[in-house]
């Protein structure tokens, strides 16, 4: 059973930075894809920033792209998301998982870190 701890979240103005960890425990995540998505009150879960395994190739979505920037140590089986420049509409629940690939997770979800932007 893989356990997934996220952290970093906050309380930070429009145009800021926060830097968000999720550490696992239970299994080595090497060898999958991590991802990182979050959930806005009354919205569904989305998908917002993942890396393959081989710290290679990594994923954005459109609306982050640019600011936010993913990274994994794989010796402490940690994945990180560093957010800049943050909007309002960056406010949420960031969760981490995994999966065969960055968007399709496979894990059970953490109790995610709320971040809030204000403008």
């Amino acid at each position: 059973q893989v356990h997934l701890v996220e952290s970093g979240g906050g309380l930070v103005q429009a145009g800021g930075s926060l830097r968000l960890s999720c550490a696992a425990s239970g299994r080595t995540l090497s060898s999958y894809a991590m991802g990182w998505f979050r959930q806005a009150p009354g919205k569904e879960r989305e998908f917002v920033a993942g890396m393959a395994w081989n710290v290679g190739s990594t994923y954005y979505a459109d609306s982050v792209k640019g600011r936010f920037t993913i990274s994994r140590d794989n010796a402490k089986n940690t994945v990180y998301l560093q957010m800049n420049s943050l909007k309002p509409e960056d406010t949420a629940v960031y969760y981490c998982n995994y999966g065969p690939r960055a968007y399709e997770p496979v894990g059970s979800w953490g109790q995610g870190t709320q971040v809030t932007v204000s403008s």
